[in-house]
């Protein structure tokens, strides 16, 4: 029979994770402390949310004035991929284990931590792996977020002003890739690229505010996209 994972495995096959999200969250800290947010709300965020792409976006509508109930739904749009995630995880989990524990592990869940256990050849998957995957993956993300704020502290203040870029930069980045292997993804980004446009240049809509229009745009360019490709968006489009 073969050896079931352990807390130990899961910490191990979490350290590649890990490497990649120190300079991410260093990114992030070095944002939100040049954006002029509290330090204590940073490390929040980092601790309570634990989501790379809702935290540069939510420093961003921040940046931009937008209200409390427009970066709520934003970035609750953004993470609604994690409920299917978590499902997805769950069946895996042996079903003899108490169900308390799945909602610990379900948080920890991000993109990286679930392509992992995903990939795992087990049919069943040990709880205690999932804790360990989770909590390396976790842990390096609120190091990372400590470092960014204590290095921003020593910045110039041109520096902290630029950092702002690091979050286009980021997107572009993870964006990029993606366009060149799948044309629904490219046909998809840029529908939200015209409607976003639309609602900023046309007069009609010039009272919409900037958290309205990115919720906006999601949900039109994600609705368009089922409508369009009701089989999904594979990599090789």
């Amino acid at each position: 029979m073969k050896k079931k994972s352990t807390f130990s495995d899961g910490f191990k096959a979490g350290i590649p994770i890990a490497i990649g999200y120190i300079p991410i969250a260093i990114a992030f800290g070095l944002l939100a402390k040049s954006a002029g947010i509290p330090d204590y709300i940073s490390v929040m965020m980092s601790f309570f949310i634990f989501a790379g792409a809702s935290q540069f976006v939510g420093v961003n509508l921040i940046t931009l004035g937008a209200i409390h109930w427009e970066i709520i739904i934003t970035t609750f749009i953004l993470n609604s991929r994690h409920f299917l995630m978590s499902a997805s995880i769950s069946r895996r989990i042996e079903q003899n284990r108490s169900k308390k524990y799945l909602p610990v592990l379900a948080f920890g869940i991000t993109d990286e931590t679930f392509t992992v256990a995903s990939l795992r050849k087990e049919p069943k998957l040990s709880p205690k792996f999932i804790l360990g995957l989770n909590l390396i993956a976790f842990s390096a993300w609120n190091i990372g977020t400590w470092i960014g704020i204590f290095l921003a502290a020593d910045l110039p203040e041109i520096l902290k002003v630029s950092m702002g870029i690091a979050l286009y930069a980021m997107f572009i980045g993870l964006l990029i890739p993606a366009l060149k292997k799948s044309h629904p993804a490219l046909l998809i980004s840029f529908i939200a690229i015209g409607v976003h446009s639309l609602l900023h240049w046309v007069s009609l809509f010039e009272g919409l505010s900037s958290g309205v229009s990115i919720i906006i745009a999601t949900i039109i360019a994600a609705s368009a996209g089922a409508v369009i490709f009701p089989k999904g968006v594979s990599k090789n489009g």
